[in-house]
């Protein structure tokens, strides 16, 4: 008998995919945690009106500071 182990590919929330990278760029010092979120809009391109509405959908304002998307700990989706 064969065992096999399935691994199936886990899905990474797109906000959680958002929050890694701007830390990463806190980190680096090119942005500061103090401002705010729609200075990271430049960096998004066309992304950015899909990212924009998620971040309103979990009650973000453009004007709230980084520091705020930084620290949330789980992204979850409400049904």
């Amino acid at each position: 008998m064969v065992n096999e182990t399935v691994v199936r590919p886990s899905v990474v929330h797109p906000m959680f995919k958002l929050q890694r990278q701007v830390r990463s760029l806190v980190e680096k010092n090119m942005l500061k945690p103090d401002d705010r979120l729609w200075k990271i809009a430049l960096l998004y391109g066309d992304e950015w009106a899909y990212l924009r509405k998620e971040l309103e959908d979990f009650d973000f304002s453009m004007q709230d500071p980084l520091s705020e998307l930084l620290s949330v700990e789980t992204w979850e989706d409400e049904d």
